[in-house]
């Protein structure tokens, strides 16, 4: 059995006193990685470059000029840009393009050390909440292989759950990152829109896309997020608010806080008994250490989903129009002329539930339409920022469930997108708002399946989001 390392603060401790070589560590992750196959986490492995990159590393620790990250390896969600390598949103219409630049995080991971070990499955182009659209087939969950992973950061969220690498980068428009954390039992932070550049990343929702760490430990998801963020010149949206030391300023929260739960969480038919038990016995836990912990109505829940569906689906239309068959990736062999490459390419190219939203998001934009649908969605999502934001200047932090229920079954809401649309009611909420939002893993149900709960902060005050997750998780 190949020892599990909690935390990259154990893995540097071994690697300092000899224990462990980083190439040790990669040679050890490739096992696991063939071993796992069956769950389909991986698009892509890049073996011989991570164990050449391990051996540079090892003699840097040596010499001791080794970066923050040495002996961190992590997997990257197929939609990230890393120059020289494939990347294809597991779509098919991206088959073989390969990237000629590295989106911005991708740079700053590898000048801290970090070893890339290959890239990971995904929705395609990011839609979806279970990993079953993928052009490269579903990802399996590891705790139960007959259950979904959650999605779109599957793959990467199953990368990290099987120890098939340490952490993972995925991206997160309205849940990506923190349904897979919680489906699987990992950290998954969304950071505030803007705290991490988007350049290199290939765009679903514009105004919700943010990438963030899938990891075991609140510290190393910390460590992570300082090390991704900041401004960036090739990004107008990514902030110049200057980056706090995340990890290194980490601490164990301290003092009463004043923590809000929505009152629906408990009260609603359509929460799975198991969440809303954790969620009470949560709550009770924070009110018996001193916390003032106040249910909240949240007038706009109704709204939230189609508000984000209605905005995400326009933007995709938009985003997604540059993949013609003209440029770059999937040409159809059937077409004959310019207006049949754009027509057989697209047709051809990109999946079932890609197609319904780019669809879906043409109509909201189109004359006639504009003003009903996307007008009024983006008035309605200012009101659920502002009432968001009204919430978190009374209280710390808001407390809801990160998903309404446990990992489903394969198949179980893939004839139903109704019913995958809905899976994001907890999620899209700090995604319309902006805010950072936290999924923190609490244990198994009585299946073994697990559980996850979700904190939302004030824009920008991810440290204390990250000083309380610490605190929380070992409540």
């Amino acid at each position: 059995m190949i020892k599990s390392y909690s935390s990259l603060a154990e893995i540097q401790s071994g690697l300092k006193n000899g224990t462990i070589t980083v190439k040790g560590l990669v040679k050890d992750y490739l096992v696991n990685i063939k071993a796992n196959a069956h769950l389909n986490a991986f698009n892509e492995v890049f073996e011989e470059e991570a164990l050449q990159n391990a051996e540079l590393i090892d003699q840097k620790l040596k010499q001791e000029t080794a970066g923050r990250l040495a002996g961190m390896v992590i997997a990257l969600k197929d939609n990230i840009c890393y120059q020289g390598h494939e990347v294809t949103a597991s779509s098919k219409i991206l088959e073989g393009f390969k990237s000629i630049y590295s989106s911005t995080i991708v740079e700053r991971l590898l000048n801290e050390d970090a070893i890339i070990i290959g890239r990971t499955n995904c929705d395609e182009f990011a839609m979806g909440a279970s990993n079953e659209s993928s052009y490269f087939g579903i990802v399996k969950n590891h705790a139960d292989n007959t259950c979904v992973p959650g999605g779109s950061s599957g793959g990467a969220a199953v990368a990290v759950q099987a120890d098939m690498c340490h952490a993972a980068i995925g991206t997160d428009t309205g849940g990506s990152i923190r349904q897979p954390a919680a489906f699987c039992g990992l950290v998954g932070l969304k950071p505030t829109y803007g705290r991490v550049s988007r350049y290199g990343l290939i765009a679903y929702g514009s105004s919700f896309d943010q990438a963030g760490p899938l990891t075991r430990s609140v510290e190393d998801a910390a460590l992570l997020l300082e090390v991704m963020a900041g401004a960036d010149d090739y990004d107008s949206t990514a902030s110049q608010k200057q980056v706090d030391a995340y990890g290194t300023k980490l601490q164990k929260s301290s003092g009463k806080k004043k923590i809000a739960y929505l009152r629906e969480a408990l009260t609603s038919n359509g929460v799975d008994e198991d969440v809303k038990a954790v969620l009470k016995q949560h709550i009770e836990k924070l009110q018996a250490d001193g916390h003032t912990v106040t249910p909240v109505e949240f007038d706009y829940l109704d709204y939230i989903v189609p508000t984000y569906y209605i905005l995400t689906m326009a933007e995709a239309s938009s985003n997604l129009a540059r993949f013609d068959g003209v440029h770059y990736g999937y040409r159809s062999k059937n077409a004959t002329d310019l207006v049949s490459t754009y027509k057989l390419s697209r047709s051809e190219g990109f999946g079932k539930e890609v197609k319904r939203r780019i669809m879906l998001g043409t109509f909201v934009l189109s004359a006639g339409y504009y003003d009903a649908y996307y007008a009024k969605a983006q008035k309605v999502r200012r009101l659920i920022k502002e009432r968001t934001e009204s919430i978190l200047k009374d209280f710390d932090f808001i407390l809801s469930p990160t998903t309404p229920e446990p990992a489903f079954k394969i198949g179980h809401i893939s004839d139903d997108p109704l019913k995958s649309y809905m899976a994001d009611i907890f999620t899209v909420q700090a995604s319309l708002a902006g805010v950072p939002a936290i999924s923190l893993p609490v244990g198994n149900n009585s299946k073994g399946l697990p559980l996850g709960l979700q904190l939302l902060a004030n824009q920008f005050n991810e440290q204390e989001l990250l000083n309380f997750s610490k605190y929380f998780v070992e409540l």
